[in-house]
């Protein structure tokens, strides 16, 4: 997932619990859990600074957390996986596989959705088809593929039709879904948000107007009730939601607040419970002043800089490298963040899903060394004080971002000569640009959807359409193969290290480090601290402590 930034959220999820039979009982942690002798106050309402305006309520057409972080609250999928990775039933209440390929959910017999008609096997077979179907266009097409449902790769490559996806409805509350190859993440990668079932009757009746207010029909503890465009988006409880009776909030205001400085300065005065944020240049005065009101935990994402390698210069795989070889990342992370940081090598954080990668050569380097091989290889592509290297490097605007963008494009100017313009376009506007390929470098990242290091790799396979830096290596592609394939995790981490040897010299994306999520919270907002690994903050687990 995008992170404007990437949404239920995982830690390690066992193989042999993902490939075990039905799971038949609902486990109340997915709800606001108040302890005893708590007071709640009478107004249970929050407001959580968004960090931007969402692109779209359609599940279909987004891919970061701007959006998921709402349509979590306003929609659910057939299964939730918890912060220990373990699968608990939502839509679907039990499920079993056979042959760990054909996997059949059984809804609940009374869900429904928001406007009170019930949700049906027939509503999960039309979104996952509508997913797939080219005529979208949605950012994650192929991800019914990585998951290896029948037919999805062929569906999205135009080969097939939708409707001979690997998923059916056996009757009105059975779904079938038969996959190509088992695969051990497969209940993980379910609970993403693209896979939450969405409404046909509605899709059908508004077209492309579904997602507006009075037309938008939701599956989960919310329900839309306003969104003025650059101002807010407002959902109130959903009374249909089939675990209402353990939702404590009523209702929840998203603001797309862009300036950190706004953000911490409407929390101050009261405007804003939860921020999007903590700017980093006030992040040590604000511990010292609020104290235990900064949060910061681990998340697992990866920030970096997406190099367009279909065209010059970045078609060139030394020019590219010795970008990344000159940026002293030790300083980004701890001087110009400082949050907790960590300098980020590779495109999967450490410890992902358990499995810890080599250090590159590179990694292993001094500074010093690392800036006297990238004028080595800026050299041998042709660049140098007669020809310095240019390009222009966008970013969604953001202080946070832009004083990354000066940081690094300070550290090439200095170590290699390099001359990169500063560009910034407002967050829809730079995801059109980023899909339309109209960039030398962006800034991106991306948030695990699941906790397996696919979920990083698989953004840049070869027509992957997270894969915008237009990267293809047939010998990448066949690690990833490879590593699916394989049975025994000491083999699954060969593959996936041959992988990020492969990045490590090719390098289409820069990675610069790895995430920390770093929120203010009111201390009267109780069930905050169930904050999962992945960073989704969901409304139902929240409630208000009378103050």
């Amino acid at each position: 997932m995008t992170m404007q930034r990437r949404k239920a959220v995982f830690k390690k999820i066992p193989l042999a619990l993902f490939l075990s039979g039905a799971f038949l009982t609902y486990f109340p942690a997915f709800a606001a859990q108040v302890p005893a002798g708590v007071e709640l106050a009478a107004k249970q309402e929050i407001v959580r600074n968004n960090g931007s305006e969402p692109a779209s309520l359609d599940s279909h057409k987004v891919s970061s957390d701007v959006e998921f972080n709402i349509l979590g609250d306003l929609f659910t999928g057939l299964v939730i996986i918890d912060d220990q990775g373990n699968p608990h039933p939502s839509l679907a209440t039990s499920w079993e596989n056979k042959d760990n390929k054909v996997w059949t959910f059984h809804l609940r017999p009374d869900i429904k959705w928001s406007d009170g008609s019930p949700i049906t096997a027939q509503d999960v077979v039309f979104s996952w088809r509508r997913l797939v179907d080219p005529t979208i266009g949605s950012p994650y097409a192929t991800y019914p593929g990585s998951m290896h449902m029948l037919n999805a790769v062929d569906i999205v490559n135009g080969k097939k039709k939708p409707d001979t996806l690997g998923v059916k409805a056996l009757d009105e509350h059975t779904v079938e879904v038969t996959l190509d190859q088992p695969i051990s993440y497969f209940l993980g990668m379910l609970a993403h948000p693209t896979l939450f079932p969405l409404n046909e009757a509605a899709i059908t009746k508004y077209g492309d107007k579904w997602t507006q207010p009075g037309n938008l029909v939701s599956s989960g503890p919310f329900k839309l009730d306003s969104w003025t465009v650059n101002e807010r988006v407002v959902a109130v409880r959903n009374p249909n939601y089939w675990d209402n009776e353990h939702t404590v909030i009523n209702k929840v205001t998203y603001l797309p607040i862009v300036s950190g400085t706004a953000d911490v300065n409407r929390y101050k005065a009261g405007e804003i419970d939860i921020t999007s944020t903590v700017p980093e240049i006030q992040f040590s005065s604000l511990k010292k002043q609020l104290g235990g009101q900064v949060h910061v935990g681990p998340k697992l994402g990866v920030y970096y800089y997406s190099l367009n390698t279909s065209k010059p210069p970045f078609n060139d795989a030394r020019v590219r490298l010795a970008l990344n070889l000159a940026l002293d990342k030790d300083i980004i992370a701890g001087k110009v963040l400082g949050q907790g940081q960590k300098p980020a090598w590779n495109i999967v954080p450490d410890n992902t899903g358990g499995f810890d990668f080599k250090k590159s050569k590179y990694q292993q380097m001094t500074q010093e060394q690392r800036v006297a091989e990238a004028k080595k290889l800026l050299s041998e592509a042709g660049y140098g004080p007669d020809k310095p290297l240019k390009f222009n490097l966008l970013y969604n605007t953001s202080e946070s971002h832009q004083r990354i963008a000066i940081a690094a494009t300070s550290m090439w100017k200095k170590n290699l000569g390099v001359d990169a313009t500063l560009q910034n376009q407002e967050w829809k506007t730079m995801l059109d640009t980023k899909r339309q390929g109209n960039y030398d470098a962006i800034r991106y990242a991306w948030i695990a959807d699941y906790n397996e290091p696919s979920t990083f790799l698989n953004t840049l396979r070869t027509g992957d359409s997270e894969n915008s830096s237009k990267f293809s290596d047939p010998a990448y592609d066949k690690a990833l193969d490879n590593a699916l394939n394989a049975t025994d995790k000491a083999q699954v981490g060969q593959y996936y290290q041959e992988a990020e040897n492969i990045l490590s010299t090719q390098v289409p994306v820069i990675p610069l480090y790895q995430y920390v999520s770093a929120k203010l919270v009111k201390p009267y907002v109780g069930g905050y601290d169930n904050l999962s690994p992945l960073g989704y903050i969901y409304a139902k687990d929240l409630y208000v402590i009378k103050h």
